[in-house]
C-alpha cells in the first residue's frame, strides 16, 4: 500500500515523492516582498502584508472545506499557493518593522536638515576604501549601527538605525565589527533601495570605547597576517588571494575584478558557499573514509563549519555564505539528500527574515542560486552525463560548474549587462585550483600570527592555482566573441531568468532538447564567427581611437601589433586599462600627457598595468602640483624616461610620427594657465592628419594661429580641445577644418560640456561629429572607399 502524501507534496508515478514546493514557494515569496518593501514605504509594505494575509486564511479555509470541498488537484496546489502568501505576509511584515525604524522622524529631519551630530555607532563590516581620484586621500566606507545621536541642539535620541559612514581620517582604516565608538559629522539622506537611515560625513578621527570582541580581534589578526603574507606576491595573485580566503577584496586589481566579471567568475572574488564547500567537503570526505556515521560526520561538519566562520571572521557575509554552503553537505551527511532543497528553502528564509536587506543583496542571489543549482541540476545533469557513457569524474567536473553557471547567470547579466560565453568553459578550467588555493590560504591565515614565514611560504604556493584563476579569467575576458551584449539591471535579470526556466522546462521534451541543440550550433557555426571577423574591436585599418572613460581624455594612435602612442589616461587607471586591453596595446613606447590636471592625469597607474611603457612626455607648465607628482611616480616606478616637451619636438615610431605645436610660449594671466598651456600634439597615422588639442582654450588657440604657418593647423581629424567647452576659437576651428570631430566627454557631467554651439559649427564646417558619451568607444578608421568612422557603443551598465 502506498503511504499518503503531506497535502500539497505530490508522488510521481514510480511512486518517488516529488519535491515539496510549499517552503520553497514561501522562502522565494518572503525573498520577493522583502525585495518590494525596500523599494517602497513602511505603510505600503505592511498593506501588502495585510492583503496577503487576507488571502491566505481565505485559502486555507477553502482547502480545509470549510468553504466547499475542493478538487484534488486544486488541493494539491493549492497549499503551494497559500504557502506562498505566507511568505508574503512573512518578508513584508519583517521588511516594514525595519523601514519603520529606518524611517524615524527624528534620525530623517536631523539628515534632512544636515546637521552636525555625534553619532553613537557600532561597527558592521571592515572599513572599505571608495575608489576616488588618484592623489586624493581614500575615502573609506563604514557600515555601522547607530545606537544614539546627539543634534546640535544637544537632544539626544536613541534610535538603533543603520548608517553609512564617509570617513577619510586614516584613524577610521584599523576599526573591526563590534567596535564601539562615538564620531563627529553630518547626517545627510540616504539614497535609498535598502535599511540605511542616514550617511554621516564623519569629521576628524573617531573616539572608541573599549576594545572590539575577542572573536573579531582574532579573525581581525588572521587577516591582517594574510595580507602580510600575500604582500611579496605579485599584485593579481597577492590581491586575489585574500578574496578567496576571507572574502578581502581591498588589494584585488580592477583589471581582475573585470576579467573575473566577464567570464562568471566573480563568484571566486569574495567568500561563498563554495569555499565553504570545500572545507567542509574535506572533512566530510575524511569522516567517510574513517567510517564514520551520518550523524558523526554531521557533527564534524558542523565544527569544521563554525572554525572556518571564526577563522574567517563571522561578517553577515560569511555567514550567509556559510549557511548556503553547508545546506547541500548537511543533508548528504545526515543521508537524506531529498532534504536538501527544504533546507535550502529554510535557510533563505530564515536569513532574510532576520535582515531583510539581503534581498538586494547581489552576493546573497549569487550564493542562493549557486547553491540550487548545484543541488537540483548538477545531480541531474552528473548521472545524464553517466548513462551516455561519461567518466564519473569528468561528469562531476561538467556538471557542477555548468549547472551553478546556469543559476547565477542571471543575476551576473544583471550586474555586467554581458552574457558570458565563456563562464562554463573558464570555470570548469578553474575548478582544479579553486580548492588548493582556498586551502593553502586558509593555512597561511591561520598560520601567521605564530609562523610568518611559514605563512609566507604556504601563500606562495597558494599563489600558483592563483595564478592559473587569473590566467583563465584574463584570456576568456579577451576573447572576441566571450561575451554578448544584454540588457542590465533587474529587466535583463528577469529576462534572462524567464528564459532559462522556460530552456529547462522544454528540454525535458527530446524533440524540443534536440531542437535546441541544433539552434545552439546554428547560433555558435553561425553568429560567432560573424562577430568574430565584424564585430571586433579595434576595427580593421584604425588610425586614431579615443576611448570613453568618463570626463577625461585617453587618445591612442597604433603604431604596430600590440603598440601604440597613448595621449592622456583619464581619470580612473581601471578605465585606462579596459580601453587598452579593448585595443589590445601590449606596450606604450610613447605615454604623453597634455597637461597636468587630474582627468588627464588620474588613470596613469592603469596604463602602466602590466604594460612596457618606454617614455613619458609631459608639458613644460608645472602646475597643478597633484598630477605632476602622480606622472612622475609613475614613471620612476615603471623605469620609464621622463622627457620634456617644447614646442617643435618630434617622435617617430612605426607608422606613427608625432609633432608637438603648442603651446608656442607660455600663457600667463588667463582664464586657466594649465588649459591654456596644454600639449597641442599634430600627429599623422598613415598618412592621415589628426591634431589633438588637450584643452587648449582661446587663449592658447590664437597663438597658434598665429605663430604656426598657414596651413599647419590642417587635418583630417580633430580631438575637439576641453571636452567640447563653449571656449573655441571659431578661426581655429575653420583653420583645422576636420572631416571628423572626435570629443572625448562624461555622461551628465555638470561643466555643461559638450557647448552645442560648438558641436553645431563643426557640423556646418563639414565634420562628421563623434562623443564617448553617447558612442562609446569611437575610431577614425582608413580604407579603400577613404576616412571613415567606427563606433562601439556605450558599454552596458557603465557609469560614465
Amino acid at each position: 500500500m502506498r503511504a499518503a502524501s503531506a497535502p500539497g507534496s505530490p508522488t510521481g508515478a514510480d511512486g518517488a515523492r516529488a519535491p515539496d514546493l510549499r517552503l520553497a514557494g514561501l522562502a522565494v515569496a518572503a525573498w520577493l516582498a522583502a525585495l518590494a518593501g525596500l523599494q517602497l514605504t513602511a505603510g505600503a509594505t505592511l498593506l501588502l502584508a495585510v492583503v496577503a494575509a487576507a488571502l491566505a486564511g481565505l485559502g486555507t479555509l477553502h482547502l480545509l472545506g470549510l468553504a466547499g470541498r475542493p478538487a484534488a488537484p486544486t488541493r494539491r496546489y493549492g497549499w503551494i499557493v497559500v504557502a506562498v502568501l505566507l511568505g508574503v505576509v512573512c518578508g513584508a511584515t519583517a521588511t516594514a518593522a525595519r523601514l519603520a525604524a529606518r524611517d524615524a522622524g527624528p534620525i530623517r529631519a536631523l539628515a534632512e536638515a544636515r546637521a552636525r551630530v555625534a553619532a553613537d555607532l557600532v561597527v558592521r563590516d571592515d572599513p572599505r576604501p571608495l575608489r576616488g581620484n588618484p592623489g586624493r586621500p581614500a575615502t573609506l566606507l563604514v557600515a555601522a549601527e547607530l545606537t544614539g545621536v546627539t543634534g546640535p541642539d544637544g537632544r539626544r535620541v536613541e534610535v538603533p538605525v543603520r548608517i553609512l559612514v564617509l570617513a577619510a581620517d586614516p584613524a577610521w582604516r584599523g576599526l573591526l565589527p563590534g567596535q564601539r565608538l562615538t564620531a563627529e559629522g553630518r547626517l545627510a539622506a540616504p539614497r535609498g533601495g535598502d535599511l540605511t537611515a542616514a550617511v554621516l560625513s564623519a569629521v576628524g578621527p573617531p573616539t572608541r570605547h573599549g576594545a572590539p570582541p575577542s572573536s573579531q580581534r582574532a579573525a581581525g589578526r588572521l587577516r591582517h597576517g594574510l595580507q602580510q603574507a600575500c604582500a611579496p606576491l605579485p599584485e593579481a595573485q597577492g590581491g586575489l588571494l585574500p578574496g578567496l580566503v576571507v572574502g578581502d577584496t581591498s588589494r584585488l586589481l580592477p583589471s581582475v575584478e573585470e576579467d573575473f566579471l566577464a567570464t562568471g567568475m566573480t563568484h571566486l572574488n569574495a567568500v561563498s558557499g563554495s569555499n565553504v564547500a570545500i572545507v567542509v567537503g574535506a572533512v566530510l570526505l575524511i569522516a567517510r573514509w574513517a567510517r564514520a556515521g551520518p550523524w558523526l560526520a554531521a557533527g564534524l561538519c558542523g565544527l569544521a563549519l563554525v572554525g572556518f566562520v571564526i577563522l574567517v571572521r563571522p561578517s553577515p557575509s560569511v555567514v550567509r555564505a556559510a549557511t548556503m554552503g553547508a545546506i547541500g553537505l548537511a543533508a548528504l551527511a545526515a543521508g537524506r539528500p531529498r532534504a536538501a532543497l527544504p533546507a535550502l528553502a529554510a535557510g533563505v528564509a530564515v536569513l532574510v527574515l532576520l535582515d531583510p536587506e539581503l534581498a538586494g543583496d547581489a552576493g546573497f542571489a549569487l550564493s542562493v542560486l549557486a547553491t540550487g543549482g548545484l543541488l537540483l541540476l548538477a545531480p541531474r545533469w552528473r548521472d545524464g552525463l553517466r548513462r551516455r557513457g561519461v567518466p564519473a569524474g569528468l561528469a562531476e567536473a561538467l556538471a557542477v560548474p555548468a549547472a551553478a553557471q546556469l543559476a547565477c547567470a542571471p543575476v551576473v547579466a544583471g550586474i555586467s549587462g554581458t552574457v558570458s560565453l565563456v563562464a562554463v568553459p573558464a570555470n570548469l578550467l578553474a575548478v582544479p585550483a579553486i580548492a588548493p588555493a582556498t586551502v593553502l590560504g586558509v593555512v597561511a591565515a591561520a598560520v601567521s600570527p605564530l609562523w610568518p614565514s611559514g605563512a609566507e611560504f604556504a601563500a606562495w604556493l597558494a599563489s600558483w592555482p592563483a595564478w592559473w584563476l587569473v590566467t583563465v579569467a584574463r584570456y576568456g575576458a579577451r576573447l572576441p566573441a566571450g561575451t554578448l551584449p544584454w540588457p542590465d539591471g533587474v529587466t535583463g535579470a528577469l529576462l534572462l531568468a524567464a528564459l532559462t526556466l522556460a530552456l529547462l522546462v522544454a528540454v525535458r521534451r527530446p524533440v524540443v532538447r534536440r531542437l535546441v541543440a541544433v539552434g545552439t550550433v546554428a547560433v555558435v557555426l553561425g553568429a560567432v564567427p560573424v562577430r568574430l571577423v565584424a564585430g571586433g574591436w579595434p576595427p580593421a585599418g584604425w588610425v586614431v581611437a579615443v576611448c570613453a572613460v568618463g570626463q577625461g581624455d585617453t587618445v591612442v594612435l597604433p603604431v604596430a601589433a600590440g603598440r601604440a602612442v597613448v595621449v592622456d589616461a583619464g581619470p580612473d587607471p581601471a578605465a585606462a586599462d579596459r580601453c587598452l586591453r579593448r585595443l589590445g596595446v601590449r606596450e606604450v613606447p610613447l605615454l604623453v600627457f597634455s597637461h597636468f590636471h587630474i582627468d588627464h592625469t588620474g588613470g596613469v597607474s592603469g596604463v602602466f598595468r602590466g604594460r612596457r611603457v618606454g617614455a613619458v612626455l609631459t608639458p613644460p607648465w608645472p602646475e597643478p602640483a597633484t598630477g605632476r607628482e602622480l606622472v612622475r611616480a609613475a614613471a620612476s616606478a615603471g623605469s620609464a624616461e621622463l622627457l620634456a616637451a617644447p614646442a617643435g619636438w618630434r617622435y617617430r615610431a612605426g607608422a606613427v610620427e608625432v609633432t608637438v605645436l603648442g603651446p608656442p610660449y607660455p600663457l600667463r594671466g588667463t582664464r586657466s594657465d594649465p588649459n591654456n598651456n596644454s600639449l597641442v600634439l599634430r600627429a599623422t597615422v598613415s598618412g592621415v592628419r589628426i591634431l589633438l588639442a588637450g584643452d587648449a582654450e582661446t587663449e592658447e588657440q590664437r597663438a597658434l594661429l598665429e605663430r604656426v604657418p598657414a596651413g599647419g593647423l590642417r587635418a583630417e581629424v580633430l580631438k575637439v580641445a576641453h571636452h567640447g567647452s563653449a571656449y573655441q576659437d571659431p578661426a581655429f576651428l575653420d583653420a583645422v577644418r576636420p572631416a571628423v570631430a572626435l570629443v572625448p566627454v562624461g555622461t551628465g557631467n555638470t561643466y555643461g560640456h559638450p557647448n552645442p554651439a560648438v558641436l553645431a559649427r563643426l557640423a556646418r564646417g563639414g565634420a562628421r561629429v563623434l562623443r564617448t558619451d553617447t558612442d562609446g568607444d569611437v575610431a577614425a578608421v582608413v580604407g579603400r572607399p577613404g576616412l571613415a568612422v567606427v563606433t562601439r557603443g556605450p558599454e552596458p551598465g557603465r557609469l560614465r
